[in-house]
């Protein structure tokens, strides 16, 4: 009787061993019903805000190795490939029930005998593990192996063996076919073989079968892995699925995997193999693809639209059929598409494009790769990268200055801090020791003057307002977040900037307007977007007049970056932004009715090459991508809110709000103490000074210098003011956790973005200028040899100090810094060819 008690104890002690993983583990499985994706008619229909039809959703299964939206049904997959997986992968499939308890316990003695532990995954855990719990990324643990046990019975349970089998052909990761991924019997069929699943031979089907374990090591040792075909063969025809004459047949046939150059004897032994061109894998796929070239348009949008809905509406509903209305512009799609084809990038990179409506927030068209004319990867830089913004932040951090009521004619310290750990510079490694004006920092987007601002505001204070605007600050930013360390996608980048053209109004991003059913029942109908105001009018109105600053206050001619932006007959505002070591490059702009960004790098973060910057890579796309989105509409202005003025500070008009226009410009340094340019403090020279300042260059109907009368108020030198340590501004930094290698500057010849930790060769190096041109006024990038001769309208600039510099910079493309002509983009224009 004691081992009845006793057996009695384990089976208690089972019980609850399995209650509690059930508690743990079993509450929130998903359901088996979403594979009914095989099932559904895919003819869900998706239109643009005008009731254009853009295509229909396709049912997609994911896998280990990729995504498969080439679905094909088991009666198009030949019988000998459907026969080689089971008997290869698991041969008890149509015996067990989701789990093959005896195919765990073989696998787990092999492994304990002989040290060769097998896998022992049945199909229908393969199916479970690679599209149901495909978001615990096959990782090993007992949480996941329950789950995937408990989901393989249920699917045993709802569907037939060949339904599950279906579904498993369809997510085999069959290899890296280079720029593709090879998933799913179909592609692997045109991938390796260049025919369709339907016609493989038993021998063609068996070497598909012997190299799904290992794919990619697989087909680059044809010969070394020859001898696995024979030996499945022979267990096939011990299953009883081929006969032994058909095996010796299939093991006579002569087959040729793409790429490879094979002898054959006669015997079906191979005499020689060369893998001569493993390209040859992709080049099927592209021609497979190129099949269905139409099928591929709007993909990423069709992508995006998906995964709005999907955890609104289900699977089921979404590819049930029906019908819906999204916030799409075809013009601004095609054209973002053509802009993605024809963009110039660098050898390796690819690219993110977002544009929106100011309006209410819609997305108008999204391009998540660099498009080559087949189907690009499925990844969405548009919507789902995250990426250093670099430069492209600083609009952001200004007009939250001029909302706390400076001005952009007010003026910043252009030098190194003091009495911070954090030691951010310029690009060029050199600083002015001057103050320069708000609008003439960020047109050259000096990171100095930038950081002093921030450090004013308080670092909390501007996080605060970024999330106001959709975007994440990092932890521990820092002040390096006010030039550019944010991660951030082109689509929240395009929304945030959108609120500068629409009086100061940030709205969420959607897609979706309206869903309905096959019988025409409404599933989904977006309520009215909801705006949340960010700036007041006047605000937003400025900020927008610093940014249309950086594209239009001087020609490419005269080295400005952002003029590539512009759009004959639209006005137009922006800025680009570049990150360290050249990785990620940036434009953000607006004009009245699309706003925008694009991103442009490589997918897995390496560097570009030197000659990239924001300027001449992604701004072109951008200008290309929204003129095509503005075609035949009607210029209109930027609507001005009431109580604006302008007034000319050194050249440059300004737009300031009334009561403010004729107020003396103040002049800051970062502390938080205040003066106008009379009454600033002189404090004790630093330790180290700016180099002296090189003659400006000259250009026509431009006085010479030694001729102009200088304002009174640069007759004094200004050093820079240290920081008051009972400041709040002085809190808000953690240098500590700021690594100031991590950002680069926003301007040529090396990034248009955010700091850089060692300044470029002496030889490389000219001290900067903040003189400016009399017919235009201000650089985002224009190197100091290149500025123009001072007009008697130069920032207060005392008499340049003498000694070396510290951390200091400008942004500036210098004239030799355009790529070389093969590699240049080409000038804007409006002319948008029609999409392939």
């Amino acid at each position: 009787m004691k081992w009845l008690t006793g057996l009695g104890v384990l089976l208690m002690v089972a019980l609850g061993s399995a209650g509690g993983l059930w508690y743990a583990w079993g509450r929130d499985l998903p359901s088996v019903s979403d594979l009914d994706v095989l099932e559904f008619s895919g003819q869900t229909r998706v239109y643009d805000r005008t009731g254009t039809l853009v295509g229909t959703l396709t049912p997609s299964l994911d896998s280990s190795g990729g995504v498969n939206r080439n679905l094909v049904p088991l009666g198009q997959i030949a019988a000998p490939l459907q026969k080689a997986v089971v008997t290869s992968e698991d041969r008890r499939f149509y015996e067990h029930h989701g789990v093959d308890y005896i195919g765990i316990a073989r696998g787990l003695l092999k492994g304990l005998l002989k040290n060769d532990l097998e896998g022992g995954s049945s199909i229908t855990q393969q199916v479970v593990k690679n599209t149901l719990l495909a978001d615990l990324h096959a990782a090993r643990t007992p949480e996941r192996k329950f789950k995937e046990a408990v989901l393989a019975y249920q699917l045993d349970r709802t569907y037939d063996k060949q339904k599950i089998l279906n579904a498993y052909l369809n997510i085999v990761y069959w290899g890296d076919g280079g720029r593709s991924d090879i998933v799913g019997a179909g592609t692997a069929a045109h991938a390796y073989f260049h025919k369709n699943a339907a016609d493989l031979n038993l021998a063609e089907s068996v070497y598909l079968a012997t190299i799904i374990p290992a794919p990619n090591r697989r087909y680059k040792e044809f010969k070394e892995y020859r001898p696995l075909m024979k030996d499945l063969l022979a267990r096939m025809v011990e299953d009883g699925r081929v006969t032994q004459a058909q095996a010796n047949e299939a093991w006579k046939t002569p087959i040729y995997p793409a790429g490879w150059r094979i002898g054959w004897n006669d015997d079906g032994t191979v005499r020689s193999a060369i893998l001569e061109r493993p390209e040859r894998l992709q080049e099927n796929i592209t021609a497979f693809e190129a099949q269905d070239g139409p099928k591929y348009a709007y993909q990423h949008y069709l992508q995006a639209v998906e995964k709005e809905l999907l955890p609104i509406i289900g699977r089921k509903a979404l590819y049930g059929g029906g019908r819906i209305v999204t916030g799409m512009s075809v013009p601004a799609q095609q054209a973002a598409e053509q802009a993605s084809l024809n963009a110039q990038l660098p050898d390796g990179a690819t690219l993110g494009i977002a544009l929106v409506s100011p309006v209410n927030g819609e997305v108008l068209a999204l391009v998540g790769q660099k498009l080559t004319g087949g189907r690009a990867s499925d990844w969405n830089n548009a919507t789902q990268a995250r990426r250093q913004v670099g430069s492209s932040i600083k609009p952001l951090l200004y007009t939250l200055a001029l909302q706390k009521g400076w001005k952009q004619s007010d003026t910043v310290l252009d030098s190194p801090l003091t009495n911070n750990d954090y030691q951010p510079q310029n690009y060029d490694g050199r600083w002015t020791g001057r103050y320069v004006t708000m609008r003439y920092a960020l047109d050259h987007s000096l990171n100095l003057p930038t950081v002093r601002i921030g450090q004013e505001i308080g670092v909390p204070t501007f996080e605060a307002k970024l999330r106001e605007l959709g975007l994440t600050p990092p932890d521990q930013g820092g002040l390096s977040l006010t030039i550019g360390t944010l991660e951030a996608s082109p689509l929240q980048m395009a929304e945030a900037y959108a609120a500068f053209a629409n009086g100061g109004l940030y709205y969420a991003p959607s897609l979706v307007r309206t869903v309905e059913d096959a019988r025409g029942k409404v599933l989904y109908a977006r309520p009215a977007p909801a705006a949340h105001r960010v700036w007041d009018a006047q605000t937003a109105f400025l900020g927008l007049d610093m940014i249309r600053g950086v594209v239009n206050d001087l020609s490419e001619s005269q080295g400005g970056l952002a003029t590539r932006a512009l759009i004959p007959g639209w006005p137009v505002g922006g800025k680009t932004g570049t990150t360290n070591d050249i990785k990620d490059l940036w434009f953000a702009g607006v004009t009245p009715t699309v706003a925008g960004a694009v991103w442009v790098g490589k997918q897995d973060g390496g560097t570009l090459p030197t000659w990239a910057y924001s300027g001449v890579v992604p701004t072109p796309v951008w200008q290309q991508a929204v003129a095509g989105a503005l075609q035949g509409q009607t210029p209109v202005r930027f609507q001005e809110p009431a109580g604006i003025a302008y007034r000319t500070i050194r050249q440059v008009d300004m737009a300031f709000r009334t009561a403010e226009a004729d107020q003396e410009p103040v002049a800051r340094d970062g502390s938080g103490q205040q003066g106008g340019f009379f009454t600033r403090r002189r404090p004790p020279a630093p330790e180290s000074t700016p180099a002296p300042e090189p003659a400006a260059a000259t250009q026509d109907a431009t006085p010479d210098a030694s001729t102009i009368t200088p304002d009174p108020s640069t007759a004094t030198p200004v050093e820079p003011v240290p920081a008051d340590p009972t400041s709040t501004d002085s809190t808000v930094t953690d240098p500590g956790t700021v690594d100031p290698g991590t950002v680069t500057p926003d301007v040529a010849p090396a990034p248009d973005s955010t700091l850089m930790d060692t300044a470029p060769p002496a030889d490389t190096v000219t001290p900067s200028t903040d003189t400016v041109p009399a017919d235009s006024a201000i650089v985002d990038a224009a190197p100091p040899e290149a500025l123009p001769t001072d007009q008697g309208t130069t920032d207060p600039s005392p008499a340049p100090n003498t000694g070396t510099p510290t951390e200091s910079t400008q942004d500036p493309l210098p004239p030799d810094a355009v790529p070389p002509a093969d590699q240049s983009t080409p000038a804007p224009t409006n002319e948008i060819p029609p999409l392939n």
